[in-house]
């Protein structure tokens, strides 16, 4: 089974870069006071994230997903969906995000459920945390990962858990894979 890494919507959106401000754990608090939402109607798919860390600069170009970045351009907020035209299972998925994107990480946290899996951990002195969901039976995959330097994990943590209580795979337009 051979596939490109542009199937994972967070390789595709990986590769653009905007700029960010530095955290420091003496503001962690404070960082976490204004959300913003992303939404995705034909999928159904919802996030937020906290404004005063992560922000848009370039307007995305199809409706697949979002690239946020920090301030001070050291972390980024991937969210995205795509059709699962392979029909991959999700270990399938699983696997393929484990040999083509994290390849060689430290994988400390990955728990895997019956329609979403996580694979959380470091490679490279990157951090990473990957939270993906197979809806509509699996016809759709929906994922968001946080990337930031392993180094500032006292507060990027905080923002992980935060961001993942948010969080809506959905299930197309109305909620019933259409």
């Amino acid at each position: 089974m051979t596939r490109s890494c542009e199937r994972s919507p967070l390789s595709a959106l990986g590769g653009a870069l905007l700029a960010f401000v530095s955290i420091n754990s003496a503001n962690a608090g404070s960082l976490l006071d204004e959300w913003a939402t992303v939404k995705n109607e034909r999928h159904g798919f919802a996030i937020a994230y906290p404004s005063q860390v992560f922000e848009q600069k370039t307007p995305p170009t199809t409706d697949q997903g979002r690239v946020l970045v920090s301030k001070d351009g050291k972390a980024k907020l991937l969210v995205g969906a795509f059709e699962n035209s392979d029909n991959d299972t999700l270990e399938q998925y699983r696997k393929f995000l484990l040999e083509e994107q994290y390849s060689g990480a430290d994988i400390d946290y990955a728990p895997i459920r019956r329609r979403w899996f996580v694979l959380s951990g470091t490679h490279n002195g990157q951090s990473f945390y990957q939270r993906v969901s197979f809806t509509c039976g699996g016809k759709l995959i929906t994922s968001w990962a946080m990337l930031y330097p392993a180094n500032e994990g006292k507060i990027y943590d905080r923002v992980v858990e935060a961001v993942a209580r948010t969080y809506t795979p959905g299930a197309g337009r109305s909620g019933a894979c259409d």
